[in-house]
């Protein structure tokens, strides 16, 4: 009965699209480390990112369950259909911000400083929705702090490299999440949900996306040319921005059929292609 409930949980906060952040979050560490992070600085990393997504998902089950039960996309998710209790996934959030808290505790002091302004975003990001379209850069806000905070991990400082990897993760992720929103532009037009395609429409979305995703390879290039990598990291930033360019190339306004190989699978090549290029070239400098 408990490992079932447990499965059910981890489908519900989709715990396998942490391969989106997780790789970013090593990014940051091996560019803070030089290449060389501790298996030690690595695991708690590791474990405070599993803490603040797993908590961010969870809170965000939970404040947008009625709205998930009106959602004909959203409605089978186990709230709204009583396959977890309200209390029980109030269980998994705390336990997972503990998580993160001793994770933190055991990295250094700014690390732990740090950890309100990030428990607040990802609290924050939920509610967006009710009332700005700008809740995809709320979004992008929370992913950014993957990479910056496991920078933060190593060298307990915020540097200007720091901000731009920051930078080009967030306006990654809130590109996808603008895409990702245009499914559901019928319902939230009708429900009042604040989003960018419901504001703009589901063409000027996309275009948004685009110009999203194409800050977003301008600051990784930029973070290569201030950190002098070797041209193995804009090999991989090249093949990120085809991975972009083929994303787009999935979806229409007309045609959201492929959205679900645009948003998981390429994505996903996406994070853990540039972690590996990014690794070769600061082993082989």
């Amino acid at each position: 009965m408990v490992w079932r409930k447990i499965r059910i949980f981890l489908d519900m906060i989709k715990f396998e699209h942490t391969i989106f952040a997780l790789p970013f979050a090593y990014l940051g560490a091996f560019m803070a480390a030089a290449g060389h992070p501790t298996w030690a600085q690595l695991g708690w990393i590791t474990l405070a990112m599993l803490g603040a997504r797993t908590a961010a998902m969870s809170l965000n089950r939970i404040i947008d369950r009625h709205i998930d039960a009106l959602n004909p996309r959203t409605a089978n998710r186990a709230l709204p259909r009583g396959l977890l209790s309200v209390a029980e996934v109030w269980v998994y959030t705390l336990l997972s911000f503990g998580l993160l808290t001793y994770a933190a505790m055991r990295l250094n002091w700014l690390c732990v400083e740090l950890m309100p302004v990030a428990v607040f975003v990802l609290v924050i990001y939920s509610y967006t929705k009710r009332w700005t379209w700008a809740c995809h850069f709320v979004l992008g806000l929370a992913d950014a702090m993957a990479p910056v905070g496991a920078w933060v991990a190593i060298r307990a400082a915020i540097d200007l490299p720091a901000v731009i990897l920051g930078l080009g993760m967030g306006a990654w992720v809130a590109g996808f999440d603008v895409i990702y929103a245009c499914q559901d532009y019928d319902f939230d037009r009708r429900y009042g949900i604040h989003s960018i395609p419901a504001r703009f429409g589901k063409a000027r979305a996309l275009g948004v996306a685009r110009y999203l995703h194409a800050f977003s390879i301008v600051m990784l290039a930029g973070l290569g040319l201030l950190l002098h990598l070797s041209w193995l990291y804009f090999l991989g930033v090249l093949l990120a921005a085809g991975i972009l360019m083929y994303e787009h190339h999935l979806v229409s306004p007309q045609d959201l059929s492929r959205l679900g190989l645009a948003f998981l699978n390429m994505n996903g090549y996406l994070s853990v292609l540039m972690f590996v290029f990014t690794l070769l070239a600061l082993t082989l400098k």
